[in-house]
């Protein structure tokens, strides 16, 4: 691998690590953003209180929307899931 394959490459997953979707849930849902938006302050707390178990976007992606939405919508401000992840994406980004 040259050098400039290898800085392309690296400045690739520095973009993707900058962007919102590729961010850590703990980090999107901080503890700032939670107390805000619920009465939780971990995104961790919130999910237990709902019986679900996840660490990563994909594992959000599993749970069905209807269960997930319901919750969200019964512990914070938010209508559902959708609006909930593009605020706290939009939030994250403004602070970067």
């Amino acid at each position: 691998m040259s050098f400039d394959d290898l800085l392309m490459e690296l400045q690739g997953q520095k973009a993707a690590q900058e962007d919102p979707s590729h961010v850590s849930l703990d980090k999107l849902f901080n503890e700032s953003f939670m107390s805000r938006h619920s009465s939780f302050t971990s995104f961790g707390e919130f999910l237990q209180k709902g019986n679900f178990q996840a660490d990563t976007h994909e594992d959000i992606d599993k749970i069905p929307d209807e269960l997930f939405d319901r919750h969200v919508s019964r512990e914070t401000g938010f209508k559902n899931w959708k609006s909930m992840l593009a605020q706290a994406e939009a939030d994250y980004a403004a602070d970067k």
